[in-house]
């Protein structure tokens, strides 16, 4: 095995396999979490959600945290599910393969209404079916695509916060040939104690995340072509193994 001549920065926590895979091919990624979510445990919240539990509501989730969460609330163990559970009539419209994945295990496959790998594109789908409104199962810091989108398209938008994210940034004294940012939260709470020089590359794992760095950095930031994180990670991995790397 080589030893490795890149050094990759993960600002969230990755599988030891994709961390493995990355070694064998010279390559060492560092992975350190820059912010943290919090399910949101509250009375009120717990019975909001188990009201709606009964009905005949769409459901939207854009983050595996809120899936994780409002199951947490309903008691929903990993699936698949039992067909005799008390699982809710929801039609579910969610973001990219990893949250639907989440989405099948706690709640099933039948409830899936559709799919897409952006908070804009799911915002077209949905719109497509024309629904009254929609149930949005998001974070407190939540981006405005989707809600704007659809209010704009005359369609109800109830949120409901469902979990808190908080930074946890850490100072850092090692230079990283490739940092990779997989929310603009985990940006913001990286720039705000450390600053990086101008050979580092940034991997962003949409438009977003990208927009949240620019006024940090000027460095070269490359947008993820998946909405997965580990495709970004294989994707970073790929491009330092290429002949376009800057030594």
């Amino acid at each position: 095995m080589p030893d490795p001549t890149i050094h990759i920065l993960s600002t969230r926590p990755l599988a030891k396999a994709l961390l493995d895979q990355a070694t064998t091919h010279g390559i060492a990624i560092e992975a350190l979490s820059f912010i943290e979510t919090i399910p949101i445990i509250d009375a009120t919240l717990t019975q909001r959600i188990l009201d709606l539990s009964t009905r005949r509501i769409t459901a939207v989730f854009t983050s595996m945290n809120a899936v994780e969460a409002v199951a947490q609330h309903l008691q929903l163990p990993a699936g698949p599910p039992s067909p005799t559970g008390p699982l809710p009539p929801w039609q579910i419209f969610c973001i990219g393969s990893a949250t639907r994945d989440l989405v099948t295990s706690h709640f099933g496959e039948d409830k899936i209404g559709g799919t897409a790998p952006s908070a804009k594109a799911l915002a077209a789908t949905i719109i497509s079916y024309h629904p009254a409104e929609v149930f949005f199962y998001c974070g407190d810091q939540r981006r405005d695509e989707l809600p704007d989108q659809l209010t704009k398209a005359s369609i109800k938008v109830n949120e409901l916060i469902v979990y808190h994210t908080s930074p946890t940034p850490h100072k850092l004294e090692s230079i990283y040939d490739g940092i990779v940012f997989f929310s603009p939260s985990a940006v913001h709470s990286f720039f705000s104690v450390n600053a990086i020089p101008p050979t580092s590359i940034l991997f962003a794992i949409g438009a977003t995340t990208a927009e949240a760095i620019r006024p940090y950095s000027s460095n070269r930031t490359i947008l993820s072509t998946t909405p997965e994180k580990e495709a970004l990670i294989r994707q970073a991995i790929d491009y330092f193994q290429t002949d376009n790397i800057y030594y």
